[in-house]
């Protein structure tokens, strides 16, 4: 190799990059301390942007396309480097290559659950997950905000920082989204477009934007997953009249099955008794409701009978009863109630004689006179 051929391998002549990764965001092209030559080709891809550096200072941004390097369309480093009046030398210079495409392999996911109120259930915990699509539309914000000196920054880097800030958006979107908790099936796309256009506008700061926002999936803990079991089990129940005879049908076939024991004869035979009352008297077209007692003529409940007061008697020294007035009536018939027999009731502090209580007049007045002296 000659001395031009050594000359010229120090400089570079074609300043490119073909990704062969599928999650490289930002590439720096690798100079190695070889100066670009002015006049090199740059070729900028689609999906790409190549941004040129000089000194840590962000000089000139290429969209997609292929361009010859000169001092007019180098404006911004031909100032930084002072080429005034075109000089055509070597340069050196950092280029950055930004992928503009979609990164459609990110997920997120909420590791503690997100608190919320719900109208019908009160204070519930959710968890969620699910992917999104993260693209670079500002790569000269990107690269001061994010990427700094990195050779090759990777979604990896970017992501956990991507999820924190979806998780701490995910309850503000629910909370405002109005939606109740069994209805948020159905509501998941737009919920999930409207965190998407939040979190794009946050993110524009640092030149990033959500183009899609998908929520796979959003869960319950365990004590609310059996609630809502409970209510749809009783939604499918639908006519419990029906449930209850299908009930007392399959215990009469388990009853059946197990045929030992006089316990389990007894119980069958009763169930079956009940049901064939029942099967009748659906068949015949009554309901199997109890029906409700008849009011007496005049469309009015009587009053329920008053309570009798209870009495006891004292008898040879031994207490006897509770007797009501009937009972009391009887004593009277056996000659062991007269007007000097002990009685109390309940209110009364001591015992009495049944002659000085008026109220035991009408029982004792069928007691007979004692006997003349003979």
């Amino acid at each position: 190799m000659g001395l031009m051929d050594r000359l010229r391998g120090e400089f570079v002549d074609i300043v490119e990059w073909l990704d062969d990764s599928r999650d490289t965001i930002v590439w720096r092209f690798p100079r190695y301390q070889n100066e670009i030559k002015m006049g090199a080709k740059l070729v900028v891809r689609e999906s790409q942007t190549a941004v040129f550096v000089n000194e840590g200072q962000i000089a000139d941004a290429f969209p997609p396309g292929t361009y010859t390097l000169q001092t007019r369309n180098l404006p911004i480093l031909s100032t930084l480097k002072g080429w005034k009046y075109g000089f055509n030398s070597p340069f050196k210079a950092e280029v950055y290559f930004v992928n503009t495409r979609q990164f459609t392999e990110m997920k997120w996911g909420t590791q503690n659950p997100v608190i919320l109120r719900d109208a019908e259930f009160g204070v519930v915990r959710l968890r969620a997950f699910g992917a999104y699509a993260a693209r670079v539309v500002d790569a000269q914000r990107l690269l001061r905000e994010l990427v700094g000196t990195d050779p090759q920054f990777r979604t990896e880097e970017v992501q956990e920082y991507l999820r924190q800030l979806i998780v701490g958006r995910l309850g503000g979107a629910l909370a405002t989204a109005g939606v109740p908790l069994l209805d948020l099936a159905a509501h998941q796309d737009a919920i999930g477009r409207q965190l998407a256009g939040v979190l794009t506008e946050e993110l524009a700061e640092v030149g990033i934007a959500i183009p899609k926002f998908v929520i796979e999936n959003v869960s319950v803990p365990p004590e609310v997953e059996r609630a809502l079991d409970k209510r749809t089990g009783m939604g499918a129940v639908g006519d419990l009249d029906r449930f209850t005879r299908y009930q007392a049908a399959t215990a009469l076939e388990e009853a059946a099955k197990n045929p030992g024991g006089e316990a389990g004869a007894g119980v069958g035979l009763g169930m079956g008794m009940a049901m064939g009352q029942q099967m009748a008297r659906s068949m015949a077209g009554e309901s199997t409701t109890p029906a409700p007692a008849s009011a007496p003529p005049g469309g009015t409940e009587p009053p329920p009978l008053p309570a009798q007061t209870q009495w006891f008697v004292g008898v040879d020294g031994q207490r006897q009863g509770p007797f009501d007035l009937g009972g009391l009536a009887q004593q009277v018939g056996a000659g062991t109630l007269g007007p000097q027999t002990l009685v109390w009731r309940a209110g009364m502090t001591q015992w009495q004689p049944a002659g000085q209580l008026p109220e035991l007049a009408s029982v004792l007045a069928s007691v007979p006179p004692p006997l003349p002296p003979q």
